[in-house]
């Protein structure tokens, strides 16, 4: 279990040779540092994200104490009504009945219309870098698309734009392993100040409806039910997290597999044809999600080995899409791979309901910048971000000749 350190920088900067030794060990091992039951094989992770007997939350079925747990400290609260209010961390049927709410407003066609705003952002985008001769591929194109997609949807007004990202980042810090106690009054902090801006716009849009996302939740409903106002705040901010923080760092991430594949990269320049499955590939190959917990509700068995209710189960997504039993020489990049069932977007009741929307982006910013960029090069070696569960970079500075 040595190699398995998601705190050391050696594993942070490549996990998969770890993962590999995780798999030859078994199909589950218990790691003390989490207190977690980690899940290594991608047949176990595809297969315990679709099992009832385990949960995203254990609170609709048991309190803290009933669970052996310790309930959060109270100065949390806010960052806990907010998360525990989305679907994400709910389970039925509380998930069913929000998803099903939340599907009416945010359609295939909602999407669908969004296309031309998209692609005409990111070539926007892609000659500010062309312009400027470069620049850092994170900041410049990777994180601007999807916050701005987001907030196009959602309906918040440009001016109002500036602390998404920052509320975000903060947000999600607390979805890494062990956070600090700095790391939660900053989750906390933002969480009080996003849902009071939401607070006020959606009391907005309740008098001025508008054809935007928000505007939708508000009206949408279902044999009677509708979302509570703390549903539709926690709705908006999911969307915005788990939006944007997946297709920031799969971009950055996937130029930069690709700067390491020069023979790839050259492949997909000579044919932009490729770009479908370049995106799947590269979801696959660095994977920007790298763990989803869940509870066990109820004890199970993986292997011979008793999981007791009350654990906590870590599904390590970046292993299972490396897993040889289901893809051919996974550590390789190939763009042309035509099977590849890469569980990047989760699986499930709980499968990312943006999944499309993530596509449409991370294809519109890779044709843009294969397009518009033909010698696009890296400027120097990033840094990677010191976190575990949502891979990243610090940075990737790019030169445009």
């Amino acid at each position: 279990m040595a190699a398995f350190d998601p705190w050391d920088p050696a594993f942070l900067a490549d996990p998969y040779p770890a993962y590999a030794e995780l798999r030859a060990k078994g199909r589950v091992q218990y790691f003390e540092p989490t207190n977690q039951w980690l899940v290594p094989h991608h047949a176990d992770v595809s297969a315990l994200l679709r099992d009832r007997r385990l949960g995203r939350t254990y609170q609709h079925r048991f309190t803290h104490e009933e669970f052996g747990r310790t309930a959060p400290p109270a100065e949390h609260e806010p960052f806990h009504t907010l998360n525990d209010h989305g679907m994400l961390d709910l389970e039925p049927p509380d998930h069913t009945r929000i998803r099903r709410l939340v599907s009416k407003a945010f359609t295939p066609r909602t999407v669908e219309r969004l296309v031309p705003y998209v692609t005409g952002l990111a070539g926007q985008l892609v000659d500010r870098l062309v312009e400027a001769g470069g620049g850092d591929l994170l900041r410049d194109v990777a994180e601007p698309l999807p916050v701005a997609v987001i907030a196009e949807m959602l309906g918040i007004p440009e001016s109002d734009r500036a602390p998404l990202r920052p509320w975000s980042a903060d947000i999600c810090g607390m979805y890494e392993l062990n956070p600090s106690q700095d790391t939660a009054a900053r989750a906390v902090r933002a969480s009080v100040e996003f849902t009071e801006y939401l607070r006020e716009l959606i009391a907005e849009r309740r008098g001025r409806p508008g054809d935007d996302l928000i505007s939708g939740l508000i009206a949408t409903y279902d044999e009677g039910d509708r979302l509570t106002e703390q549903e539709m705040i926690s709705t908006c901010v999911l969307l915005l997290n788990a939006g944007h923080e997946a297709t920031v760092n799969a971009t950055v991430n996937g130029w930069y597999a690709l700067f390491r594949n020069p023979e790839q990269l050259a492949a997909l320049r000579a044919d932009h044809s490729l770009v479908p499955r370049a995106v799947e590939e590269l979801m696959r190959y660095d994977t920007p999600l790298q763990l989803f917990e869940r509870w066990v509700l109820d004890e199970i068995e993986i292997d011979g080995t008793t999981v007791p209710r009350g654990a906590e189960i870590a599904l390590l997504f970046g292993s299972a899409n490396h897993d040889p039993a289901v893809f051919d020489h996974p550590e390789r990049l190939d763009l042309t791979r035509a099977d590849n069932p890469h569980i990047s977007f989760s699986a499930g009741i709980h499968y990312c309901i943006g999944a499309p929307l993530a596509r449409i982006e991370l294809t519109a910013s890779m044709r843009a910048l294969l397009e518009k960029t033909p010698a696009l090069t890296l400027a120097k070696p990033p840094e990677r971000k010191p976190n575990f569960v949502i891979r990243g970079l610090e940075g990737l500075s790019v030169e445009v000749r």
